[in-house]
């Protein structure tokens, strides 16, 4: 199960966090920093991930595994044992469709690396801790020290990288249970009503918002790309 958190969690851990500050600067600022607002967006983002990643992740996509292998050319190979082989539409359209969603995965797997660390360097910069002239070329060794150590295999990387994500989260923990706690009005978002408020109310706004909140659910498809690393049931006990 550390293994499953090092690897499978390290990308949807980090997500809420970028998308909530994109959330509020997307578009001239349009998502007001109101409670309505905060509430309606919070409540959004929780249940994005209650409903994208805990129902059909989770609960559903999961269990269409192949021979325990995950991930869209697994599914895709599954489709295929299903269908007549005299259907040879059905059949072209399955592998068109596998071969497309392979092609969106590998891009998000190539995309996401880079902006990750081009980010966390950047919001170190904020700080005033790190010069900007050592941004790029600091994000390069990261990259470079990550791909390098590739080789040693998702077990050697999941456990090494297992006990910074526990330590990513109790961080987390840390800091946000004392606001709670200052605010605990904050819990009202976990009420679906708010999203659907603030969708009903300001549609538009709302609409632009969403682009953002579903930056929350970046790195959920590897809950399924990775299953056949870990098994089902280590994703389903680290998530849950």
């Amino acid at each position: 199960m550390l293994g499953a958190l090092g690897v499978v969690f390290g990308d949807i851990g980090t997500s809420p966090l970028y998308s909530l500050q994109t959330v509020f600067s997307t578009h001239h600022n349009a998502v007001a920093p109101t409670e309505a607002d905060v509430l309606g967006v919070i409540s959004m983002v929780l249940w994005c991930l209650i409903t994208i990643v805990t129902v059909s992740y989770i609960g559903l996509i999961m269990r269409a595994d192949n021979q325990g292998e995950g991930g869209i050319l697994a599914l895709t190979a599954l489709i295929l044992r299903k269908l007549d082989p005299r259907r040879r539409r059905e059949i072209a359209v399955a592998l068109v469709l596998g071969v497309v969603g392979a092609g969106l995965f590998y891009g998000d797997s190539v995309i996401t690396p880079a902006i990750s660390v081009l980010s966390a360097f950047e919001g170190i910069e904020v700080t005033g801790s790190v010069p900007n002239e050592v941004i790029l070329p600091g994000a390069v060794v990261v990259l470079t020290v990550l791909f390098a150590v590739q080789r040693w295999g998702t077990g050697r990387i999941g456990g090494a990288f297992g006990p910074v994500m526990v330590l990513w989260f109790v961080t987390l923990a840390a800091m946000g249970l004392p606001q709670i706690i200052a605010h605990p009005g904050v819990l009202r978002a976990v009420s679906p009503h708010y999203a659907l408020a603030f969708m009903l109310d300001r549609p538009l706004v709302a609409f632009i918002a969403m682009g953002a909140v579903v930056l929350t659910i970046t790195g959920a498809e590897a809950l399924y790309a990775d299953m056949g690393h870990f098994g089902r049931r280590p994703i389903f006990l680290a998530w849950t």
